[in-house]
């Protein structure tokens, strides 16, 4: 309970930096005698953390890798019955701002790191922090770009999202676009002169929508998810200055959460071309105006075979595999993807997630560090 205290009160709210967490857990991975391996990103204002425990040969090749995330969504108009960046113990329920989502994973790896670094394990263990997951899973490629640039090859990893201490073998991609459509200002009595941004981004608005109402349609569909068919929405829109003004910039923000079978390379070229042609037309009316795409998230999905390393580890370390798959997205495609068996645990349930009054029970971060303490024994060189 200290070192979730202790990280829940570091407000690591993803718009702002999470360096003084990130040199709290290297610290006391320097104290259990570890090197901490701190990978700014080009700001320099967050940071990832790698912290390698090498095999009783001192090599880092293969092992497991324990990945949480350390940033938090924000606090904003939300109502709290306590401080949320201050641990509240009541009925068996830790409250605070990210208990579930993932402080609660992350304090009980801090925790063990003494009983990590104490003897020889036959097999590396790595443990993995990383920055804004919480919009868009923007610092775990950086991390396996560090790992693979250290030598670091982990074949296993579990990342520690709230699921209920249950393996989650699947989950959807993420995919957010944010489009900037500026056209040309001008009084609105004389709407000749100007390009309405707003109404060419409403034709961007309807493209969306008409590809979200296919996939409904159409598919493809797998029905071991809640909702069995990629999904998608247009979640911000903003432009126009006054009433009487031709609006001279739109900004548009969609996403969508596709099934693996989805081509996510080929949705985004699709919403960049039909961008283009949009684009094209405003031109013709002022060659002033322009679109642009960018993709501020692009996460990919997971679908863990049952057999994977993983899974089979997961088991023997006495975890069950929950048979559903979820809609929300994490890290973990990422890690796959890189050559990386990866399954999601960890403590809490995702219900209580991004919420006010955000919890989880005690029973569920004991479980946690019961999980942990076999993986150590697990590991180590005389076991």
């Amino acid at each position: 309970m200290t070192w979730l205290t202790r990280l829940v009160g570091f407000d690591t709210t993803s718009r702002d930096s999470n360096r003084e967490l990130i040199a709290a857990l290297g610290a006391a991975a320097a104290d259990a005698g570890l090197t901490p391996r701190i990978v700014p990103d080009p700001t320099g204002q967050k940071a990832n953390l790698i912290v390698s425990i090498p095999d009783a040969n001192g090599s880092t090749e293969g092992g497991v890798m324990l990945a949480g995330h350390v940033d938090c969504v924000p606090v904003d108009a939300q109502h709290w019955s306590s401080d949320p960046f201050r641990v509240d113990i009541r009925d068996g329920l830790a409250y605070g701002r990210g208990t579930a989502d993932m402080k609660g994973f992350d304090a009980a790896v801090a925790a063990a790191l003494p009983d990590m670094a104490a003897g020889p394990l036959r097999e590396p263990l790595h443990l993995c922090f990383t920055y804004d997951e919480e919009i868009g899973c923007r610092g775990a490629q950086p991390l396996v770009d560090a790992l693979q640039a250290a030598g670091i090859r982990p074949r296993v990893c579990f990342v520690g999202e709230p699921t209920s201490m249950r393996m989650i073998r699947a989950h959807k991609s993420i995919n957010v676009a944010q489009v900037s459509v500026r056209g040309v200002g001008a009084h609105s009595s004389l709407t000749p002169d100007g390009v309405n941004a707003i109404e060419y981004a409403a034709r961007i608005v309807l493209f969306h929508r008409k590809r979200c109402d296919r996939w409904r349609a159409e598919g493809p569909f797998d029905d071991a998810y809640p909702v069995p068919y990629t999904t998608g929405s247009v979640n911000q829109i903003s432009g126009g200055t006054a009433v009487n003004i031709v609006p001279d910039q739109c900004v548009v923000t969609l996403e969508w959460r596709s099934l693996g079978e989805l081509d996510d390379a080929a949705e985004i070229a699709a919403l960049q071309d039909f961008c283009a042609g949009v684009e094209q037309d405003m031109r013709a009316e002022n060659p002033a105006a322009s679109i642009t795409v960018e993709m501020i998230a692009s996460a990919p999905g997971l679908d863990t075979p049952e057999d994977a390393e993983s899974v089979l580890l997961g088991r023997e370390l006495g975890l069950q595999v929950c048979p559903d798959k979820v809609t929300y997205g994490t890290e973990a495609g990422i890690y796959d993807r890189g050559g990386v068996s990866t399954v999601v645990v960890g403590p809490g349930d995702i219900a209580q997630a991004h919420k006010a009054d955000e919890f989880v029970s005690l029973d569920q971060l004991a479980a946690c560090d019961a999980f942990i303490a076999r993986l150590i024994r697990h590991l180590r060189a005389d076991a």
